[in-house]
């Protein structure tokens, strides 16, 4: 099968981009379960010191990334298994409830195609081999951080530690012949690791004394520390510059165009996703065309 894929380009993309969609389908039910499931164990322990009645009903019973099984948010309808088939099943349900005919989210078909599509540049640009594994695996870690994070202000621990420990981890499978791979050498990674969470909580630090005010959450050092793990310090400086670039327009642009009031926070995370992502795939092509106008 290997051989096959190494002989096809186009049938290698293909074959990631259906698995993809597949994943992607997962990665909906974890932006959505893995907030209620932090918010219901948070809410646990508060009720252990506090004893007080919480104010919004949580799932009860086991309520976690496999079960229950899928339900219509609307009416509980269980989603049948033709139901849930990546994209396909939207358009054949014409994004309606199969029960109760209650509009169905286009978030949904939108999370699995991207991660399709994001699945397959990565195996375009680094052929089979592990890169490309890995690559993915960092794509579809970055979505739902990116959507979990862009809707609670919240970046799992869960799911970003594990991440800056597995960008350490492949730093030591980095070859010793120093070509251009994915797995950069283990002082970088740690640099990288270091310097990506520190960079960001000096700023919060500075920013709190100036203002008084928070600034960005904790979750932001995290994900710019597993960032820095896997693409090394040296892709840092291109990652905080493209990624404050984007979010200052996509503000400001709320603030002009929809009354975006200032005192409301903007997550921060998924620009540093978007960033860190165009990082790994496009890092060297742009850092050489920003030499090339600079020379």
């Amino acid at each position: 099968m290997v051989e096959l894929f190494a002989e096809s380009a186009l049938l290698f993309v293909g074959v990631v981009f259906a698995f993809a969609l597949v994943i992607g389908s997962f990665l909906n039910v974890v932006i959505h379960r893995l907030p209620l499931m932090m918010e219901r164990d948070w809410r646990e322990q508060c009720e252990e010191l506090c004893r007080t009645p919480p104010e919004q009903e949580l799932p009860q019973g086991r309520f976690d990334l496999v079960v229950p099984r899928s339900r219509c948010p609307s009416c509980g309808h269980m989603i049948a298994a033709w139901q849930n088939i990546p994209v396909v099943s939207y358009l054949l349900l014409g994004g309606q409830c199969a029960n109760c005919k209650e509009s169905i989210s286009a978030r949904y078909p939108t999370v699995e195609l991207m991660t399709g599509i994001m699945a397959a540049i990565c195996a375009w640009q680094f052929g089979v081999g592990i890169e490309a594994v890995m690559a993915i695996i960092l794509t579809m870690t970055l979505i739902p951080i990116s959507m979990i994070d862009a809707d609670t202000q919240l970046i799992p621990d869960s799911i970003v530690l594990p991440l800056m420990w597995l960008g350490l981890a492949m730093s030591l499978f980095h070859p010793v012949t120093g070509s251009e791979t994915l797995f950069i050498a283990p002082r970088d990674a740690i640099v990288g690791a270091m310097a990506g969470y520190l960079s960001l909580w000096a700023v919060y630090q500075l920013f709190k004394l100036v203002t008084g005010k928070e600034g960005m959450g904790y979750g932001d050092f995290k994900l710019l520390a597993a960032l820095g793990a896997w693409l090394g310090w040296q892709q840092l400086p291109m990652i905080i510059l493209m990624s404050a670039l984007v979010g200052a327009i996509v503000g400001i642009s709320l603030m002009v165009f929809k009354r975006h009031d200032r005192s409301v926070p903007i997550p921060f995370g998924p620009y540093l996703a978007a960033a860190g992502w165009i990082s790994m795939i496009w890092g060297e092509q742009i850092k050489n065309l920003y030499l090339d106008l600079m020379l």
